[in-house]
């Protein structure tokens, strides 16, 4: 198979070659934001990769402003979900479902995955990179879970994730939302390489000409000229990072977590603490300490939960245009005025009876829109 061209316009590019599937996301105006066409794109493209024994080996890059890398991607068009929920657009809900059920995919993947990490990483495009069994970051890398600034939680996987860095660095990332470089991602375990930028176009051209017989022994060999940086980033302790944070962010709540903070002087956690939304702190709080005990399939399915909660806050006796999320993205997106008006505003008045329902599904058990999600095989 010399090129078997799948996709070759639009937002999403497609193709073989070798053996190798290629796919770039071309919306660099939107720092390649996802659509849900994007979301659907890709699903298609990976299903028929999978189910393809030509196809031994995938990879995923962003479009940048005048070339590939650059950028990877930014996370959804929350412009989009501002504009649905308040429209009450169906559309909405299937983004979700839909969104979860590719990051479900990409961490199941049967073939090697291998996602390019330069530029910008943020949410729903740490969904498309976690999964991966191979994720490369560069000294351009921006990676970070920023959720609780919109008034949302770290989704696509993120509880799963976020709980499996060491100690309470998943907590720490979560909330505060503080951004990585490649090695610092490297360093909290959301990274697997670190290389240079200048190599990425070289790198990208060498996959289909790899020996893909034995596609572990190829991926090893692939990124072997980097075992020395990456061995280093791994040791090095980024210095927003210390004991004293570690052990602020294993506090059992959301106060005592700030009061910790507080009494210690770590002055630049808590002021990332207090430009969040309050309600969502906790609740992310809680989603990554119940992710540390769950599987994947069984986290995504809490987090669809969740996100129905946060466009529609029914128990808080909110309409979605009142929800912490639709005032976070306007502020931040639409208006741009960067002056949410949470409620509650401090972390002092948020109760666990605001976070509980949160975590209860508005789905009876064999109708959730996620209920055929399996287990990852370990």
């Amino acid at each position: 198979m010399n090129e078997l061209v799948v996709l070759t316009q639009g937002e999403v590019l497609a193709e073989v070659q070798g053996q190798v599937g290629l796919i770039t996301l071309n919306r660099a105006k939107a720092l390649n934001a996802l659509s849900l066409e994007m979301v659907r794109s890709i699903m298609h493209v990976l299903v028929a990769w999978q189910q393809d024994p030509r196809v031994k080996a995938v990879a995923m890059r962003g479009m940048g402003k005048e070339a590939p890398f650059g950028a990877f991607c930014a996370g959804g068009d929350i412009r989009f979900f501002h504009q649905a929920a308040l429209a009450g657009d169906p559309r909405l809900e299937d983004f979700f479902t839909e969104e979860y059920r590719l990051n479900h995919l990409i961490h199941c993947y049967t073939k090697p995955c291998i996602v390019f990490m330069d530029g910008i990483v943020m949410g729903g495009g740490m969904g498309l990179a976690q999964g991966a069994s191979l994720r490369i970051a560069t000294e351009r890398t921006k990676m970070a879970m920023p959720e609780t600034m919109i008034g949302l939680f770290p989704d696509v996987g993120g509880g799963y994730f976020l709980s499996r860095c060491q100690g309470a660095l998943g907590e720490y990332l979560g909330l505060t939302g503080q951004m990585l470089n490649g090695a610092e991602a490297v360093f909290a375990g959301l990274a697997d390489v670190l290389c240079d930028s200048d190599s990425l176009n070289s790198l990208w051209q060498q996959l289909p000409l790899l020996d893909w017989v034995h596609p572990d022994e190829a991926v090893k060999n692939f990124m072997s000229p980097y075992a020395q940086a990456t061995q280093a980033a791994q040791g090095a302790k980024p210095v927003w990072w210390s004991s004293e944070v570690n052990h602020a962010f294993e506090a059992a709540d959301l106060q005592g977590i700030a009061k910790s903070l507080q009494l210690t002087g770590h002055t630049q956690a808590l002021e990332a603490l207090h430009k969040r939304s309050p309600l969502m702190l906790a609740v992310t709080l809680e989603q990554i300490r119940k992710a540390r005990h769950m599987n994947l399939s069984d986290e995504l399915r809490m987090e669809r939960d969740m996100v129905r909660h946060s466009f529609h806050p029914q128990h808080l006796l909110r309409m979605s245009k009142q929800s912490d999320t639709v005032e976070g993205i306007r502020a931040l997106a639409v208006d741009k005025d960067h002056a949410p008006r949470w409620s509650p505003a401090h972390i002092n008045e948020v109760t666990p009876e605001m976070v509980t329902p949160f975590f209860t599904s508005p789905w009876p058990a064999a109708a959730h829109p996620l209920v055929d999600l399996q287990a990852p095989q370990t």
